[in-house]
């Protein structure tokens, strides 16, 4: 896994000393030192990420700053309003070490020599925190120069002499980690023995302390500013042979460097929010994000193309690939991990790797097992969204945003689902519980939905998958011809409740509300006394609608037959709930296409 990630990293311009960074500000200088102005970077949102940034070692001693680029708080002073006086004094430690590192680097270097001295100018540090006050830049967003024409970061002179200084400091320093993480204790390996490297296989000096992993969501949701290590060692029992830190998994500061970046790059760049957690993928191959299948499975696309096509694209990638119209994706493998951050650390939930047919394969299953006719009977619902499958398993407060109503889902059960989706594995018996539990309550809730359709496509996915190579008699729409008796059952009960509703009106807590979840559970002993009060209801109607509800009752009934269970298990309480909602689906398709030609049935659209 890890080498792999590693691989990834080696795309990126990684090196020790070096990190790419999120800046947001670019002070352009001539070359006598002349403000020139201050400009944003980036999309207004987001800063733009720069490559080769001088990463500083050591950070927790001797208020040091990093080198060239660092935030507007040390580069210039910039500070809130209301800062403290010990920030401030800290502040001022760290802006001097800045100005002297950059005048120790002109003495070798004339191109940051006019740099150097404009920091010497208070008035000169003045107006350009004034520029940034103005332009309402925050004292922890990191700002770069350009002097005259030249990005002195990308100058190959400045970033050999930084390597030759850092080289120089960190063996006079002893510095143990590379780390930019302020307030943590660092600790120094024992001995400078070379050991094996887990990545590699040299022999080489394990890196005592890896760089942090940024951007990952906890426990609760927030993220970690100062990131959180994937390979640490801080407890007496993980100690072992006298090794203390990262030692006990070593690894060369080059591999830990390539590591670091490719995981902190593809959580920037290809992450995707799954509850508490993040899933990053990637292909061993580059590809396009309209040839990406875990795109289409995140509805990444517009919401058009979306409702349209995700399936349909599934399928026509994959005819490509089989007749060797798209070669360059046919030996193509994804890679994917689900992450999230736990006290402290990177916590690895899965990993995922295999052909990228396969992936298109499994993604086009997970839309065709999901499919479900849409609430009113007008055809299929839209391919759902992963996140919506995932809603149709928690309680969805309107008032609260998409990110706030997943927040109930656990990041094992997100990544378990995900899992699901991508490497076509069973529906977890759990999670179909826990679909049904929502579908019982949503029932007799008015502020919900009537009925949520990725909730149901998830349900009816379960008993697709139950049976290996499918199970035929679960269909998209009403199955009339179902074997199992649980799913009449359902279906006498839709009857049974528009039956009322066409009589009655609405009564506020009808059918439903009172026996639903008696009736999935005991249908032996509740859909008996429906039937019998069936009776009165039909006495209320007009005689083509009550023969209309008769011939529903009558065809659920021989369907049923003298085998109505007594109790139903999880799978039947399922089935009951599929037959339930399927049924009223063709109802309201039946009665939309009678209400045209009578005024009674037009009454019966209406009931329904």
């Amino acid at each position: 896994m890890l080498q792999t990630v590693m691989e990834y990293g080696a795309r990126l311009d990684s090196e020790p000393g070096f990190k790419t960074r999120e800046v947001r500000w670019l002070v352009k200088i001539d070359e006598q030192g002349k403000l020139l102005g201050v400009l944003p970077i980036g999309d207004g949102k987001r800063g733009q990420m720069q490559p080769r940034c001088p990463d500083m070692h050591n950070m927790n001693a001797g208020g040091r700053s990093h080198f060239l680029v660092e935030s507007a708080q040390y580069t210039v002073l910039h500070f809130k309003k209301d800062e403290k006086p010990k920030t401030i004094n800290d502040s001022k430690i760290r802006h001097a070490y800045f100005s002297e590192m950059l005048r120790k680097a002109s003495d070798d270097i004339p191109l940051l020599l006019p740099l150097a001295k404009s920091l010497l100018d208070e008035k000169w540090v003045t107006n350009v925190r004034e520029a940034l006050a103005e332009k309402k830049a925050k004292p922890a967003d990191y700002v770069d120069w350009q002097i005259g024409e030249v990005h002195p970061r990308t100058d190959a002179e400045v970033q050999m002499w930084w390597r030759n200084w850092r080289n120089t400091d960190k063996k006079g320093k002893k510095a143990d980690s590379d780390s930019d993480q302020p307030k943590r204790a660092s600790r120094k390996a024992k001995g400078s023995t070379l050991m094996r490297c887990f990545l590699t296989g040299s022999r080489a000096l394990p890196l005592p302390r890896h760089r942090p992993i940024n951007g990952l969501p906890g426990a609760n949701g927030k993220i970690n500013s100062f990131g959180d290590p994937l390979i640490s060692f801080d407890k007496a029992a993980f100690c072992s042979y006298g090794l203390k830190a990262s030692a006990n998994a070593a690894i060369e500061a080059v591999a830990a460097q390539k590591y670091v970046d490719g995981l902190n790059d593809l959580i920037r760049n290809h992450s995707r929010k799954l509850a508490n957690a993040l899933v990053v993928h990637w292909f061993k191959e580059q590809i396009s994000l309209d040839d990406d299948p875990l795109a289409w499975l995140d509805g990444l696309e517009s919401d058009a193309q979306t409702e349209a096509a995700a399936q349909s694209k599934a399928r026509a990638l994959l005819d490509a690939i089989r007749l060797g119209q798209r070669s360059d994706l046919g030996n193509n493998r994804y890679y994917a991990m689900t992450l999230s951050g736990a006290s402290g650390r990177v916590m690895v939930r899965d990993w995922m790797e295999g052909g990228f047919e396969e992936l298109v394969r499994n993604v086009e299953a997970w839309f065709s097992d999901l499919q479900i006719v849409t609430r009113d009977g007008d055809g299929l619902a839209r391919d759902p969204k992963f996140n919506a499958v995932c809603l149709g398993l928690v309680r969805n407060d309107p008032k609260k945003s998409v990110g706030e109503n997943l927040k109930q889902m656990p990041a094992p059960t997100a990544a378990s689902l995900w899992k699901t989706a991508v490497a076509y594995q069973p529906i977890p018996r759990p999670l179909m519980a826990q679909a049904l539990a929502r579908f019982r309550a949503d029932l007799v809730d008015k502020d919900q939905p009537a009925f949520n359709h990725a909730r149901l496509g998830l349900i009816k996915a379960y008993f697709v998958r139950l049976t290996p190579g499918g199970d035929s008699t679960v269909t998209a729409c009403l199955n009339p011809d179902h074997p199992d008796p649980a799913y009449h059952c359902g279906r006498l009960l839709a009857v049974l409740s528009n039956l009322q509703r066409a009589a009655l009106g609405d009564v506020g807590a009808g059918v439903v509300q009172r026996y639903y979840a008696a009736a999935s559970q005991t249908p032996g002993l509740t859909l008996g006394r429906l039937v019998s009060n069936a009776r009165n209801h039909l006495a209320k109607l007009d005689g083509g609608l009550s023969v209309w509800f008769e011939d529903k009752i009558a065809d659920a009934m021989c369907r049923l037959g003298d085998r109505i269970p007594p109790i139903l298990d999880l799978e039947g309480q399922g089935l009951f709930a599929l037959g339930y909602y399927q049924q009223l689906a063709d109802m309201r398709t039946e009665a939309r296409a009678k209400g045209k030609k009578t005024d009674t049935e037009t009454t019966t659209a209406g009931a329904i």
